[in-house]
């Protein structure tokens, strides 16, 4: 899968991204990112890419003109879908992520200072897309959230192809406890079903661990998750008190 990534700041992303699960996934071929520093499509002598708001304000606005042809010059003729971060867009989740990974390349607009030139959006068909409620000094952060939820989708970037599976939000819940060795940790133990060697046991712990902790943490996400009537039935019990055993004895 290919990402491009168009931005003020290319070795932010370069640097940000070699590294790790994403860094291998790209020296192994399942991954290629480039960044593209905007400011190279500036008709200015001197390589601006930006400028006072019309109206008045703080700040400095990204102008339309380098955008738009740093866009027609990656895109081409092809129909890739452009991605542009900002607190106004959509939120970005898990979801997201799933119905992105299906795609073969994605571009990435990175906004900076107070913004882009509306028209470069509306020019290049943006999509607006924000990981939070929450403002960044700019948009390479947010790109490179979305790059690594999406890339660990694509099938090889995982070693282990159960990994995905398992974890936070992919089922609709918070994922369970984990724990790994000693045994013992400063007067911490691992729960006993845990070391049984009874799978059925350890599969009904962490399904019940994780609905407790997505009532106790995320009680929203009950809202779209897929819950049995087993699951239900046991958080009617936590909530009413009447059962405090979570299987973990």
């Amino acid at each position: 899968m290919k990402f491009t990534v168009l931005t003020l700041f290319p070795d932010m992303i370069r640097e940000g991204l070699q590294t790790s699960i994403i860094g291998r996934a790209q020296a192994n071929g399942l991954l290629k990112i480039d960044a593209v520093n905007i400011r190279d499509y500036s008709s200015d002598r001197h390589s601006h890419a930006d400028d006072y708001p019309y109206g008045g304000g703080a700040g400095m606005i990204m102008q339309a003109d380098p955008i738009v042809k740093a866009v027609q010059a990656v895109r081409g003729e092809r129909k890739v879908r452009l991605l542009y971060t900002t607190p106004q867009g959509k939120l970005f989740t898990q979801d997201t992520a799933k119905e992105l990974a299906l795609e073969n390349e994605l571009i990435i607009l990175c906004g900076h200072y107070e913004g882009v030139d509306e028209r470069a959006l509306i020019l290049t068909g943006a999509e607006n897309y924000s990981i939070g409620d929450y403002v960044l000094t700019g948009g390479e952060l947010p790109a490179m959230v979305m790059i690594d939820a999406v890339s660990r989708l694509v099938p090889g970037v995982l070693t282990n192809a159960s990994s995905a599976g398992g974890e936070s939000l992919e089922t609709g819940l918070l994922e369970y406890p984990q724990y790994t060795r000693p045994e013992i940790y400063e007067g911490q133990k691992v729960p006993d079903v845990l070391l049984s060697g009874n799978h059925k046991m350890v599969e009904l712990w962490r399904r019940r661990q994780s609905l407790l902790r997505t009532m106790k943490c995320r009680p929203d996400l009950f809202e779209n998750a897929e819950l049995t009537g087993e699951d239900r039935t046991f958080l009617e019990e936590q909530s009413s008190g009447e059962n405090k055993d979570t299987g973990g004895k």
